[in-house]
């Protein structure tokens, strides 16, 4: 931070999160929407109170993590592995759909083609945050509407890592290391059922007889779990796939531990904690001087997106068999687009592929499509932080 510490922007957010969050809970709206207003009011591009947004996101980051750790505890290997099956066409098809729309909208405002096409590959995500943050863990989890949603997240995490090694692998800096995408993409792939065999051999052999001997020391229970999450979250990043992927595939691999349970409740707390922290970056992030050069695009494709959304997913959805409600239910859960096209943004950005007006177009959309997405399913389908109390589910 710029002459301010790390406790003292830790105070402004929480405390101010926690006025805002009372003012909006008082007028029944989703709570979401004060941690993103509060990063714009206070962040470097508001009042300067807390001036390292980026900071903050790589700490935020740690959220995200544990949100999908905490998914992974919460699936069975095997049901996991048919909900993909049946998924896959559901989620190629759409994201063709999703990114056509977003190239439209490109040409339509008078993008370049590279820029059009970028933003139409930042459409075709849903966010794994806002999509699993309003599922109720111990009720949708084990249904089939929730298995659908994770299933559907997962693949399109997976089409999300190809785009992002196409704009050059996972970071900036790997783009100068490796200049061949599909070198990177190979090697990448092959590493993935690989890490997934590392994974369960050493929890088959490691991780579950150090929880057989030492379960009645919980704190160090606590220990195992949060070390084994980060670590392989690292390890996935080290070999090419992203954090998220690595901490969904730690988490599943002990969701048949009877302690599982045990380990979800007690990491909770701390996932809420970091997700605070990666709303308010999402807020602070965004430039408010620019909000006049692509607020119209940006309406204009949150409004097609949020609308399109439900619509291909149940199409697609009924084509499977499935039934009407639960095709609606999934589509509306899904529609939004992704922190995937935040990161696609910067990268596209940082390698001189979009101008900068282009990269706030995406960021605006993902900001307005999380807000107003997250209004529907919060008005109208169960969610643990629902308004209604006929609605809220745990």
């Amino acid at each position: 931070m710029e002459n301010v510490s790390i406790v003292n922007s830790f105070f402004l957010i929480f405390s101010g999160a926690a006025i805002l969050a009372s003012v909006v809970l008082y007028t029944r709206q989703p709570i979401i929407v004060a941690y993103i207003a509060l990063g714009a009011l206070i962040g470097p591009f508001g009042l300067h109170y807390v001036t390292d947004a980026h900071l903050l996101s790589e700490i935020a980051e740690i959220g995200i993590i544990f949100l999908l750790f905490l998914l992974g505890l919460d699936m069975q290997p095997s049901s996991l592995m048919h909900m993909l099956k049946k998924a896959t066409v559901v989620a190629i098809a759409s994201s063709f759909i999703f990114a056509a729309t977003g190239f439209a909208v490109g040409q339509l405002f008078g993008y370049s083609f590279t820029e059009s096409l970028i933003i139409g590959c930042a459409m075709m995500f849903s966010s794994t945050i806002i999509g699993i943050k309003l599922l109720p863990t111990t009720v949708l989890h084990h249904r089939h509407t929730g298995e659908l949603v994770v299933g559907l997240l997962l693949l399109q995490d997976l089409v999300a890592i190809i785009v992002l090694l196409i704009l050059g692998g996972s970071g900036p800096e790997a783009a100068t290391e490796d200049s061949n995408g599909i070198v990177s993409f190979i090697k990448t792939m092959l590493t993935l059922p690989i890490l997934i065999f590392v994974v369960f051999f050493v929890v088959k052999h490691v991780i579950f007889k150090l929880i057989m001997l030492f379960d009645r020391f919980h704190e160090y229970i606590f220990l195992l779990a949060i070390g084994w999450c980060l670590g392989i979250a690292e390890l996935a990043h080290y070999v090419g796939l992203s954090s998220e992927i690595g901490a969904f595939i730690a988490g599943i691999s002990i969701a048949t531990s009877p302690i599982s349970q045990y380990i979800a409740e007690h990491l909770k707390p701390l996932r809420d904690f970091f997700l605070v922290l990666f709303f308010f970056s999402l807020g602070a992030s965004f430039n408010l001087g620019l909000l006049g050069d692509v607020i119209l695009p940006s309406l204009l494709l949150a409004g097609l997106i949020i609308i399109i959304k439900p619509v291909v997913f149940r199409l697609l959805l009924k084509t499977t068999k499935e039934p009407d409600d639960i095709a609606w239910e999934v589509g509306f859960r899904l529609g939004q687009i992704s922190e995937f096209s935040l990161l696609i943004a910067y990268l596209a950005t940082s390698s001189v592929l979009i101008g900068v007006e282009a990269s706030h177009l995406i960021q605006a959309t993902a900001i307005l499509t999380f807000i107003l997405n997250s209004y529907i399913v919060i008005f109208r389908f169960p969610n643990p932080i629902a308004i209604s109390d006929k609605l809220r589910r745990d």
